[in-house]
Parts: C-alpha cells; structure tokens; sequence
C-alpha cells in the first residue's frame, strides 16, 4: 500500500538544526512533486516548501519565513524527500507532515498522499 513514513522530528535548541525524512513507497515516488507542510498549535497547516518531479527539473520553492535557512531535497534511488532545517527558531515548532502530489503536463492533479506527521520542537 501507498505509505509515507516520516523519521527525524525531535527537540533541538534554538539555533539548532534538524534533518528529516520521508520515506516513499507503494507509488511512483520520481514522478510526485514533493512538499513539507507544518501546523503550529493553534494555528492552520502551512506549506513550508516543495520540490517538483525529477522529470520537471527538481525545482525548489519555499515559504517566506523558512526561506534561506531550510532546504528540501529528493533521492530517487532511496526513494526519500528530506528537509533540512537550519538556525531554528521557537516558531518553527509544529508537526510537520509530509506530501505527495502528482503533476501531468504541470497540472495539480487529485493523486496525493500524506504522511503521519513528526513533532519538532524548538526550545531552551
């Protein structure tokens, strides 16, 4: 069955770093665009960044407020999508899930997946 299974999220420090994991299978994980999303206590589910199929060129895109400090990255042989997360602020504590999605001829399509979440929190 489809499964995305998530590993990494833990508690760190501010200005501590973190690398997760997402493992991929029971779908063809090189042709899924591939996003992190977040959600805050209290507050709605966030997209924190995406990177496109491989065949799309594995671009990149992230929010605002993550930009320059998180990286999301692709590994078709191991078929994982990661984030590394870089000088963490206490706002960057949440659940952070991951997502698959499908794109045809750049294209959202309704084929997507989501993974259990992890829990990362940032704090002294």
């Amino acid at each position: 069955q489809v499964q995305l299974v998530e590993s990494g999220g833990g508690l760190v420090q501010p200005g501590g770093s973190l690398r997760l994991s997402c493992a991929a299978s029971g779908f063809s994980f090189s042709r899924y665009a591939m996003s992190w999303y977040r959600q805050a206590p209290g507050k709605e589910r966030e997209l924190v960044a995406t990177i496109t199929s491989a065949s799309a060129g594995s671009n990149t895109n992230y929010a605002d407020s993550v930009k320059g400090r998180f990286t999301i990255s692709r590994d078709t042989a191991k078929k994982t999508a990661y984030l590394q997360m870089n000088s963490l602020h206490p706002e960057d504590t949440a659940v952070y899930y991951c997502n698959a999605r499908l794109f045809l001829l750049r294209v959202r399509t309704d084929s997507a997946y989501w993974g259990q979440g992890t829990q990362v929190t940032v704090s002294s």
